[in-house]
């Protein structure tokens, strides 16, 4: 149990915060953690409000901190009233930039803090996303060009000859040019029979 009190503050002088923490083994991190289960509020020794506090934990080695600590809805509201009935509701409570440490305090300095930030904000996540999108599209593109280089390449390689008559047996006569030797009449073709054509 740590209680923090205001002194001689005038207005605060009676004020009490009490944060209850516990100290547990786990084995699957085989280290201690600490958490923080619960916050109250005291005014001249009178218990006034009582919220469960959650998601608040860190090795016992570490310290834990965050920059907003509240009741509130728009603070991710890590404190919630110990009943529905409860005064707590009443209250409202923000602590910022918190850090507390309850276990294996050296030289009155907090160790190093585990933050309550995650890494995968939403402004890190979108930008991660967006990232991925602009990288798909240039990967797209790159294939696309390399794609189109190899089909020249590969028509180029595959064109082969295909060979087509041009003439009909009954044109034939029309392409005969006589010959006369010694007596003998022979007939010489004036063009190829065949063309050759490449796709």
């Amino acid at each position: 149990m740590l209680s923090l009190k205001f002194g001689d503050m005038d207005n605060l002088k009676g004020l009490v915060i009490r944060f209850l923490l516990t100290n547990s083994y786990y084995k699957l991190s085989v280290q201690n953690w600490f958490s923080l289960y619960r916050i109250q509020l005291l005014y001249n020794h009178s218990v006034q409000a009582t919220f469960n506090a959650t998601r608040i934990y860190a090795p016992a080695s570490y310290s834990y901190h965050c920059e907003h600590v509240s009741s509130l809805q728009r603070y991710d509201a890590l404190l919630m009233p110990s009943s529905a009935n409860d005064v707590s509701r009443l209250w409202e409570v923000t602590f910022i930039d918190f850090q507390i440490q309850g276990f294996n305090i050296e030289g009155g300095q907090f160790a190093y803090a585990k933050d309550c930030a995650s890494f995968f904000s939403p402004a890190i996540l979108m930008g991660l996303i967006m990232s991925l999108i602009l990288l798909l599209v240039l990967a797209y593109a790159l294939h696309m060009l390399i794609h189109l280089k190899s089909l020249d390449r590969h028509y180029e390689s595959k064109a082969s000859p295909a060979y087509f008559a041009q003439m009909k047996d009954r044109d034939m006569a029309d392409e005969k040019e006589p010959l006369r030797s010694n007596g003998n009449e022979s007939y010489e073709l004036r063009s190829q029979q065949f063309c050759k054509v490449y796709i």
